[in-house]
């Protein structure tokens, strides 16, 4: 579950997320894969769900890939010794997403999976990305991020995006995440600190340049 938008989310909405879309809406291709990239807690759920919604509602069908369906199975990290590292670059299906990627580029029609944050597992083909939709914004804190075999990605973006909230309210939105699952505030911070936040400061130390960043401006080159 995720925490409330803040005031800060709602801006991040109308008026970044506006900007971008009429951008997007003025590029001549029959298809655009944008990345949302941005550490554990940055909003890129909602920012890619609004995205695709500005986008439909000019006519123009947007399809949300969500990288959070490659989480390998619980029981894949428990034989790996990984399960309480989950969220890590290490836990994910990454090659099984480059793969999905690609087809995407390649205009096929492909099913993605989606997570079930509450039941805490993956579902098979839960996404339809048919080969005429116009834009598809995927998501995930690895998609612009300087490990192999998650550096493949870089290439394959039309657009790529990323969400940069300062550490200490990512911490706040971390720990809000475990509160939000009815845990006490001592076990919630200790969930967030002893993995949420590492992967956070993981995904902000081995990040790759994106063409826009989180206030919605051109990265100068």
């Amino acid at each position: 579950m995720h925490p409330k938008p803040t005031g800060k989310d709602l801006t991040i909405e109308t008026r970044h997320v506006h900007e971008l879309a009429e951008m997007l809406l003025q590029r001549d291709a029959p298809r655009v894969i944008i990345a949302v990239a941005g550490a554990p807690g940055s909003g890129k759920s909602t920012f890619a769900a609004e995205l695709a919604r500005r986008l439909s509602a000019r006519g123009k069908r947007g399809v949300v890939v969500p990288m959070d369906g490659f989480h390998l199975d619980n029981a894949v990290l428990e034989a790996r010794s990984l399960l309480p590292r989950k969220g890590a670059p290490e836990t994910f299906d990454a090659q099984g997403f480059v793969r999905l990627i690609r087809a995407i580029k390649a205009q096929e029609d492909v099913f993605a999976p989606s997570f079930d944050r509450m039941r805490d597992l993956s579902v098979a083909g839960a996404i339809a990305v048919p080969a005429d939709a116009s834009y598809v914004i995927a998501e995930g804190n690895y998609l612009m991020f300087d490990e192999s075999p998650w550096s493949e990605l870089a290439g394959l973006w039309d657009v790529s995006i990323r969400l940069d909230v300062p550490m200490p309210e990512l911490r706040a939105r971390l720990i809000q995440r475990w509160l939000s699952q009815n845990l006490s505030r001592a076990v919630a911070t200790r969930r967030a600190e002893g993995n949420d936040i590492p992967n956070a400061q993981r995904v902000i130390a081995k990040a790759l340049p994106c063409d826009f960043t989180f206030d919605g401006q051109q990265a100068r080159a």
